[in-house]
């Protein structure tokens, strides 16, 4: 198609407004629900520019840009006003059509209007596709939206010319990171220490990290576990016309990943404890009664907005509403109007069920949160109370201090107390899992040859990669003392993480081996008796306690881990990396090894011989 073809069929579209907006969800992992969408454009199917791609790039060499990008602007306010989506609509706006000579302002602030949205609702997002060389025109135009309302958002860091430069200069309250550095990050360290050193950079700027294209659970779980909180992405929701239903796919599609409850945080951890029972205001009350609500209640910080399902709309800062009404003539002309045209839109909403670690991390994390401002609490999805950010410190704070006391202090993982914690938790929740008793072959003597530093050094290694190959969310890992250690897996594919466990732990026992000791496979040193004899080099053995969820007649932590601990030895009978299960139930097939497991036997359910 030639660059003539090209412009007519363009000027046809536009004539005719024959563009199509898709909106794809943006999601808050904490909030567990939607906080915005972004619109995105289509050309007709079955047109040369369907492809986004195509069509922009098009307008851009023929210089209709701007014209375009008010059709598709226009098309995306009418649609999301229609369909009243729920939180913020995310507006791509290309940086050099704002300095076009056809780009003139107001324009948007119209639409809005006409739709009845306000430009709160609304964050103008900057889309690099060329260099961009007038920052100060730029900048203009930008502060330009701010001062009308409008929120700023800086697309796909690390693509564009100048990301980081406009970072700088334009300071955005949104960067969405771009999907090349999500795309594999569980498997990329370096994509890693990226979205890390973006993080920070987020917290000195006061800007809202946005991780887009999430395509697989494990880059979603990597994300969560660094404390990126709002995600975008196919795994999350494809775009859609008519996206009505998206939050209650999007939450049947989440309780597929999340545990009923997880090992680490003890019930008395919800929130339940630090729930304040204050009521909401209504969504059509006014200004002055909302003031008066404050002034009978001087203990408030503040108030949540409701609608009539019961669902938070917005919240109300005692500060800041007291600071608007003392204006002059600002009575007259706000007290009798509803409350929704000076609450907060950007308010933090969690549910009751949500662990305090989690709580915190989002809370420390959140660009804009201040510690005197409240957040709102679901239970079920309607509103139930308010929880204060100091509270949630507080507590985390305490149970930090608790678990340092009862850690151990070369690993810092949990020591014997919280373990057995642990292994009470799950007799009395009645709990599927797997307990694994770790344990080093050769350590006494690899110590005795390379000394006690290099051993801290392969227990520190090996207590890093079980942390990494654990899910948080339903895992736990201990270090019962010495080379002994306690991985308690609910997760599914619990069999490939300990192989994952060997293959790990030999590439980091490596780079500790003489050469001569790899190629002998072993070395000699005294064993218990003081006799000098050739040992292998450093093996794990793994023994399992496969624990029913029920019926297995087991009260006392203790007895468990003196099971487990009885797979272990049998375990370490075994040459090499090795892993024996100890079984409750009746015989049964083990479908992935084709090994049979009995009840209270040990049985090899494999190993690995040989050297690292």
């Amino acid at each position: 198609m030639t660059l003539n073809e090209q412009h007519q069929a363009l000027l046809s579209i536009l004539r005719q407004e024959a563009v199509s907006v898709l909106f794809q969800p943006i999601v808050s992992m904490v909030q567990q629900r939607i906080v915005g969408y972004e619109a995105l454009s289509r050309g007709p199917s079955n047109s040369s520019l369907h492809s986004p791609l195509t069509l922009f790039a098009t307008a851009r060499q023929c210089g209709l840009l701007t014209e375009l990008e008010m059709l598709c602007r226009r098309k995306a306010v009418e649609a999301f006003s229609r369909m009243q989506l729920p939180g913020s609509l995310f507006l791509n706006v290309s940086p050099e059509s704002l300095l076009e000579k056809q780009h003139y302002p107001g324009r948007t602030l119209a639409m809005l209007k006409a739709s009845g949205m306000t430009p709160d609702q609304v964050v103008i997002e900057l889309t690099e596709q060329a260099p961009i060389d007038n920052f100060a025109l730029l900048h203009s135009a930008l502060v330009h939206y701010r001062d009308m309302g409008f929120r700023i958002a800086l697309d796909d860091l690390g693509a564009g010319y100048s990301s980081l430069r406009l970072w700088s200069e334009l300071r955005p309250d949104f960067v969405k990171i771009d999907r090349h550095f999500i795309d594999g990050i569980h498997l990329d360290p370096l994509k890693r220490e990226f979205v890390g050193s973006i993080l920070s950079l987020a917290k000195a700027s006061q800007a809202h990290i946005i991780a887009e294209g999430i395509e697989q659970t494990e880059e979603l779980k990597v994300l969560e576990d660094m404390g990126v909180d709002w995600v975008q992405g196919y795994w999350l929701g494809r775009p859609e016309t008519e996206p009505a239903a998206c939050q209650n796919a999007l939450q049947a599609h989440l309780a597929t990943r999340h545990p009923e409850q997880t090992l680490e945080e003890d019930r008395e951890q919800a929130l339940d404890s630090l729930l304040i029972t204050v009521p909401g205001v209504h969504e059509s009350e006014t200004v002055s009664q909302v003031l008066a609500r404050f002034q009978q209640q001087a203990s408030l910080n503040s108030l949540a907005v409701i609608n009539d399902a019961l669902e938070p709309v917005g919240t109300v800062h005692c500060h800041s509403l007291s600071q608007a009404m003392l204006k002059p003539f600002a009575s007259e002309l706000h007290g009798r109007k509803p409350i929704t045209l000076l609450m907060d839109r950007d308010y933090l909403v969690v549910d009751v069920q949500q662990s305090l670690e989690r709580v915190s991390r989002l809370l420390t994390s959140r660009a804009r949160q201040r510690i005197e401002e409240d957040f709102i609490i679901l239970r079920d999805g309607k509103y139930a109370g308010l929880g204060r950010v100091i509270d949630v410190l507080r507590h985390i704070t305490e149970l930090k201090i608790i678990q340092a006391r009862h850690a151990n202090p070369l690993t810092l993982l949990p020591g014997n107390i919280p373990i057995q914690e642990c292994l009470a938790r799950l007799l009395a929740n009645g709990q599927e899992a797997r307990l694994c008793y770790i344990d080093l072959d050769a350590f006494k003597p690899f110590n005795d040859i390379y000394g006690y530093g290099k051993g801290d050094e392969v227990l520190l290694g090996l207590a890093q990669i079980l942390r990494t190959l654990c899910d948080p969310r339903c895992d736990f890992v201990g270090h019962i003392g010495g080379d002994d250690f306690m991985l308690v897996l609910r997760s599914a594919d619990w069999r490939e993480r300990l192989h994952r466990l060997d293959q790990r732990f030999q590439q980091l026992c490596c780079a500790f081996y003489r050469p001569e000791h790899i190629l002998a496979g072993g070395f000699s040193a005294p064993d218990r008796h003081g006799q000098w004899r050739h040992h292998g080099l450093l093996q794990l053995s793994v023994g399992v306690l496969m624990l029913p969820a029920k019926g297995h007649g087991i009260r006392d932590p203790a007895q468990l881990a003196e099971m487990a601990s009885h797979a272990k030895h049998e375990a370490k009978r075994v040459p090499g990396f090795s892993v024996v299960c100890e079984n409750f139930g009746p015989a049964e097939l083990d479908q992935s090894t084709g090994l049979t497991t009995s009840q209270n036997t040990s049985q090899t359910v494999g190993h690995v011989g040989g050297s690292a």
